[in-house]
């Protein structure tokens, strides 16, 4: 079964982020710093799939809201961790991870803008 739906596609692309920052860490030079900051932006940069499939059964807009608030939280801490390891040279070739995150992050602004609007033409209020 193919998934076109736009859901599914960001879905798998959080998934082959998370993938990628996994191996780029498999990569990383072995130091104490090496070490702290690839079991952190793990932490990171999985979370935000693990977290964008709980955001999709989520029990109300505001909760959805609140999901993917986590996700861009977890994506800019992600990118942060990045260039720390990009500035130190801990391992390379982080410039399509880079923009990978840049773009998701535009993405995920987008949708919580979006959903916050929806939910205000309904009539309620989001603070």
């Amino acid at each position: 079964m193919t998934r076109t739906n736009n859901k599914y596609d960001l879905e798998e692309r959080l998934i082959n982020f998370s993938v990628q920052i996994i191996k780029m860490t498999e990569k990383m030079n072995k130091s104490y710093a090496s070490n702290n900051l690839a079991n952190q932006i793990v932490r990171s940069g999985t979370s935000v799939s693990l977290n964008y499939g709980e955001a999709q059964s989520a029990e109300s807009r505001k909760d959805f809201i609140h999901k993917m608030k986590i996700v861009l939280k977890e994506l800019r801490e992600t990118i942060v961790c990045l260039k720390i390891i990009e500035k130190a040279r801990l391992t390379s070739e982080l410039g399509q991870l880079i923009n990978e995150n840049d773009e998701l992050i535009a993405i995920f602004v987008k949708s919580i803008e979006t959903s916050k609007q929806k939910l205000i033409q309904k009539g309620n209020v989001y603070t």
